[in-house]
């Protein structure tokens, strides 16, 4: 399971109706997750390390994320976070 990052357009942004979707904030801290359905989010604010079995992937603004059902990790917020996200 992997961790996918990438960059949007304004317009793709737009278009997906991102900017709708709720928003979700957190301190620093260190936290254990699990995905027990996939959830897509653009980051507004903020810095964090997310550790999996298999990689460490660091996320910060301007990134668009989806973190597939299934995936088991734990967050470091390193910047206090501010994102909109969106489960499926």
């Amino acid at each position: 399971m992997k961790i996918l990052i990438k960059k949007l357009t304004g317009e793709e942004i737009q278009k997906q109706g991102i900017r709708e979707w709720p928003i979700w904030t957190k301190e620093v801290s260190s936290f254990d997750w699990f995905y027990d359905t996939q959830e897509m989010c653009l980051f507004l604010e903020g810095k964090v390390k997310v550790n999996t079995d298999f990689e460490e992937v660091e996320i910060g603004m301007g990134d668009f994320v989806t973190f597939p059902q299934g995936l088991k990790c734990v967050w470091n917020v390193i910047e206090p976070v501010r994102k909109h996200y969106h489960f499926d």
